[in-house]
C-alpha cells in the first residue's frame, strides 16, 4: 500500500510537470503575439485545462495508456521505475527549454521497465509483444510523425481559407468544413459504442485469449490443455459475439433512442442475462480480495497456488447470483451459497453483499454506452465555427474593414482558439497520468480494469496539469513561440485551431499523441504559408531528434530504473 501512495504522489507529480513542461504547448502563441501577458496566458491556459474534465467522458486515452503493457507484467516496481525516468527526462528536456513530448516519455518509461521486468522473470528470449501491446505502441509512434503533419495541414487551411479575398466564400467553406467534421465525430461516436459494447461483452477480451492460445498451440502442438482453453474460450467468444449481433441494430440508432432506452431493450430481450452473471461474479469475488491475489501472483508462487484455487472455484458464484438475479433467492442466501462454494473472509462480507445488491445490469450497459457520447464535442465545433462567421461579417461587413480592426479581430480570436487548444491540452495529457494510476491500482489489486477507476483519479489528475501550467515553462514558450517561426494573432488562430482539432480527433480514436508534436507542426504550417525560408528548419529538425529520441531514451532509463529498483527491495 505505502509503494501505491507513492507511485499516486509520483504520478500526480509527473501531471504536474506535464503542465508546466507543456504550458508552451498551450500559451506560446498567444503570448508571442502579446494577446496575454505570461501571467493572464497561463491562468487562462489552466482555466481551460481543468475545463476538460467535463467535455471528455471516455476516457479513451487514458483506457489505451493502461493497456500499453499486458496486465501479467504490470506491478508496483514496474510503474515506479517507468515514472521516475519519465519525471527524469521531462525535467531534463525542460532545463534546456527542448518540447519533448511528456506522453511519450511516460509511454517510453512504462513499456522499458515492463520489458526489463518480464525479460528478468521470463528470460531473454521471451518474445516483446507478449509484453507490451504492439498496436498501442506502434500507433503512439505513427502519430509522433502524423500529429505534426494533421497539425500542418489544417493549419495551412485554415490560414488559407482566412485570407481569402471573399468572405461568401470564406463562409461557404468554413461551412461546409464544419459539416464534414460533425459528419466526421459522428462517426467516431458510433465506432466507440460498438466498441464499448463489445468490451461489455468481453469480445475484445475473448478474441485476444483466441489468438494467444493458437499462437501457443503453434509451439505446443497437441497439448490437451490448451486445445481445451482454446475450444472453452472460442465458444464464449462466439456466445458473446451471437449476443452482441442481437443488440447491435440498436447502436445505430443511438441518438433516437439514448443509452438508458437501448440497455431497457437489451435487458428485457434477454441479451443481458448472461453476462450480468459473469459481471455480478466478478464483482462478488473482488470484493472478497480476488484482485490483491492476482496482483500478487505473477511474483509470489503460494499466492499463485491460492490464486488458482480462487479462480477456479468461484467460478461457481455464478450459479446462486443468477437465482439472486431471477430473484429467487435473497442477498443473504446467495451469500451462504457462495460461501459454501470458495469461502468468503468475514471481514469481506459486508462487503460482498453490498456489491451483490447495488449490482444493476441496465445501468451498467447504459454506462457504456453513453461514455462515447461526444456531443458536447459537436456543438462546441459548432458554436465555434459560427463565432468565426459572426465575427467576419462583423469586421468586413457592417464595420468599415481596416488593418487595425481585422488584427484585434484575430488578437480578440485568439483567445477563443488557445482555450480550444487548453482543453485538448488537459484532456489528453491529464488522462495519461490517469491510464499510469489507473494501472497501478490495477496492479495493487484495487480495482479490476479501467472501468472501475475512482470518480477522485480524474478529478485529481485534471487539477495537478491545471497547477502545473499556472507554474508555466518558459524556457520552452521561447522555442515554441519564436525560434520556429514568428507568429502573427492570425497565424495564432489558425495553428491554436489545428492543434486544438487534432486533439480532439486523436482523443475521440483513443491514441496517445504529444500535443508538442500537434502544436509544433501548427506553428510549421501557418509559418509555410508565407514562404517555406519562414519557417526555421535547423530548429524544427532539432525537435525532430528530441521526438524520435524520447521513446526509445525514456524505455532504456526505465528499464535500468527498474534494475535498480528492483535489487533494492530484494
Amino acid at each position: 500500500m505505502t509503494l501505491l501512495i507513492i507511485i499516486i504522489a509520483l504520478a500526480l507529480i509527473f501531471d504536474y510537470i506535464n503542465g508546466f513542461h507543456d504550458a508552451a504547448n498551450s500559451i506560446a502563441t498567444v503570448v508571442s503575439t502579446k494577446v496575454l501577458t505570461p501571467l493572464q496566458a497561463v491562468l487562462w491556459a489552466a482555466l481551460f485545462n481543468a475545463v476538460a474534465y467535463w467535455i471528455f467522458k471516455d476516457h479513451a486515452v487514458a483506457n489505451s495508456i493502461s493497456k500499453t503493457v499486458y496486465k501479467d507484467f504490470i506491478t508496483l516496481p514496474v510503474i515506479f521505475s517507468g515514472l521516475l525516468a519519465a519525471i527524469f527526462w521531462n525535467l531534463l528536456t525542460w532545463w534546456y527549454g527542448i518540447p519533448s513530448s511528456s506522453s511519450h516519455t511516460l509511454i517510453g518509461g512504462f513499456a522499458g521497465a515492463a520489458i526489463a521486468h518480464a525479460l528478468m522473470i521470463k528470460g531473454l528470449d521471451y518474445s516483446w509483444s507478449k509484453i507490451v501491446d504492439a498496436d498501442t505502441i506502434l500507433k503512439t509512434i505513427l502519430f509522433i510523425f502524423l500529429a505534426p503533419i494533421i497539425g500542418i495541414i489544417i493549419s495551412v487551411f485554415i490560414t488559407l481559407v482566412t485570407i481569402m479575398r471573399n468572405i461568401w466564400w470564406r463562409l461557404v467553406i468554413i461551412s461546409l468544413a464544419t459539416l464534414a467534421t460533425i459528419l466526421m465525430f459522428d462517426r467516431f461516436e458510433d465506432q466507440k459504442i460498438h466498441e464499448n459494447v463489445q468490451k461489455f461483452y468481453g469480445i475484445d477480451k475473448y478474441s485476444k485469449e483466441v489468438k494467444s492460445l493458437k499462437e501457443d498451440l503453434t509451439h505446443h502442438e497437441g497439448d490437451t490443455i490448451i486445445i481445451a482453453k482454446l475450444k472453452l474460450n472460442e465458444e464464449k467468444l462466439a456466445k458473446a459475439t451471437e449476443t452482441y449481433e442481437h443488440i447491435n441494430p440498436y447502436l445505430s440508432q443511438y441518438d433516437k433512442l439514448g443509452a438508458n432506452q437501448i440497455a431497457k431493450i437489451a435487458n428485457d430481450s434477454g441479451w443481458v442475462k448472461n453476462v450480468a452473471a459473469s459481471k455480478i461474479k466478478d464483482a462478488a469475488r473482488n470484493a472478497n480480495d480476488f484482485l490483491v491475489m492476482e496482483a500478487k501472483a505473477p511474483e509470489n508462487k503460494e499466492v499463485k497456488a491460492v490464486y488458482d484455487i480462487a479462480k477456479d472455484k468461484t467460478e461457481g458464484y455464478k450459479e446462486p447470483l443468477k437465482l439472486y438475479l431471477a430473484h429467487t433467492i435473497s442477498a443473504d442466501s446467495a451469500i451462504v451459497a457462495m460461501n459454501a462454494i470458495y469461502p468468503i473472509q468475514p471481514n469481506n462480507v459486508e462487503k460482498v453483499k453490498a456489491k451483490i445488491e447495488k449490482f444493476n445490469i441496465e445501468k451498467t450497459l447504459a454506462g457504456e454506452i453513453d461514455k462515447a457520447d461526444n456531443s458536447i464535442i459537436e456543438y462546441g465545433i459548432i458554436g465555434a465555427s459560427i463565432l468565426f462567421m459572426l465575427v467576419y461579417l462583423f469586421v468586413e461587413k457592417i464595420k468599415t474593414p481596416t488593418a487595425y480592426t481585422v488584427a484585434n479581430m484575430f488578437k480578440k480570436l485568439q483567445l477563443f482558439s488557445s482555450a480550444a487548444f487548453s482543453i485538448g491540452h488537459g484532456g489528453n495529457d491529464a488522462q495519461k497520468v490517469m491510464g499510469i494510476i489507473g494501472a497501478a491500482l490495477i496492479a495493487n489489486g484495487t480495482i479490476q480494469d479501467f472501468g472501475q477507476l475512482p470518480s477522485w483519479v480524474p478529478v485529481a489528475c485534471y487539477l495537478a496539469i491545471g497547477l502545473g501550467t499556472m507554474s508555466g515553462g518558459w524556457k520552452i514558450v521561447k522555442t515554441m513561440g519564436s525560434k520556429i517561426t514568428k507568429v502573427t494573432p492570425l497565424e495564432g488562430v489558425a495553428a491554436e485551431t489545428a492543434g486544438a482539432f487534432t486533439l480532439f480527433f486523436t482523443g475521440q480514436m483513443g491514441i496517445p499523441v504529444s500535443t508538442t508534436h500537434t502544436i509544433t507542426g501548427s506553428i510549421i504550417g501557418v509559418g509555410a504559408t508565407k514562404r517555406l525560408s519562414a519557417v526555421r528548419w535547423g530548429v524544427t529538425t532539432n525537435l525532430l531528434w528530441a521526438w524520435i529520441l524520447t521513446i526509445p531514451v525514456s524505455a532504456v532509463l526505465a528499464a535500468v530504473t527498474y534494475m535498480i529498483v528492483n535489487y533494492l527491495l530484494k
